[in-house]
């Protein structure tokens, strides 16, 4: 979804201070969206790849949105896109009514400031800290006020790691990983978190341990959550599940 994992790493950490809450209104907002890329051909020249065409959707606050496709179907891509992390070639993206194409970089991430969190497949967590610091760290840049280390342990004890907030994240399991990931995500109590694979890197067990973690703190703190996954036992669980093929989205029906 990032063009590199640093990039990635900052976005969550700079992205994810205490918002005020607002009522229902709409998130994102996408008109006629199209992505191509330059790629170079077997005779050396470039030519122009179509990732995703004439995409339309909108996301409702506190709703949750599953994606699914095949792999290389552009569902990274569309969501670093829904995120203002990259620019699409045609079309607008209206994230908390600000169109990102008028944007720039830096723009884009001031809007994203206070009101965007991330949760990556690959964890993104800072080897070197413990579980406790990489919770801390969206709080200490922020400079939030109060006890910041009784929110981050608070934040820990949610997702059932309190009592392993003192271990290098490198000495945990992929499971407790991914929770402290979702800890760190939560902490700030984000309007809305962009998830890309995020048991993708787990066992089925584990993964569903995570994934019923992801959607108990989502409607806890009435986030709208924006779901990336191969899983459809997953995107099944979300309010609304779109299919990407051929560059375009779908609606799927949903159980009742």
């Amino acid at each position: 979804m990032c063009s590199s994992t640093d990039r990635c790493i900052v976005d969550t950490l700079f992205c994810q201070l205490v918002p005020d809450m607002t009522e229902t209104k709409t998130v994102i907002a996408v008109s006629h969206l199209q992505k191509q890329v330059l790629a170079a051909a077997a005779n050396k020249d470039k030519e122009t790849l179509s990732i995703l065409s004439d995409i339309n959707l909108t996301i409702v606050a506190g709703t949750s949105v599953a994606i699914t496709g095949a792999s290389g179907s552009g569902k990274s891509t569309l969501l670093g896109l829904l995120a203002g992390l990259d620019l699409p070639s045609a079309g607008q993206i209206a994230l908390f009514g600000q169109d990102l194409t008028q944007l720039s970089e830096d723009q884009r991430a001031a809007l994203r400031l206070g009101k965007v969190g991330f949760v990556f497949q690959s964890f993104h967590l800072l080897e070197h800290l413990t579980a406790l610091e990489n919770v801390l760290l969206p709080l200490e840049l922020g400079r939030n006020s109060g006890d910041l280390k009784q929110a981050a342990l608070a934040a820990l004890e949610q997702v059932g790691l309190s009592s392993r907030a003192q271990q290098l994240v490198t000495k945990l399991s992929g499971g407790e990983q991914q929770r402290v990931a979702l800890a760190r995500a939560f902490v700030t109590q984000p309007q809305l978190l962009f998830a890309d694979e995020p048991t993708g890197n787990l066992d089925r067990h584990t993964g569903q341990e995570v994934s019923a973690l992801l959607f108990r703190l989502q409607r806890d703190y009435q986030t709208t959550l924006v779901l990336v996954t191969h899983d459809e036992s997953l995107a099944a669980q979300c309010d609304y599940w779109y299919r990407l093929a051929e560059g375009r989205l779908q609606r799927q029906e949903q159980s009742a």
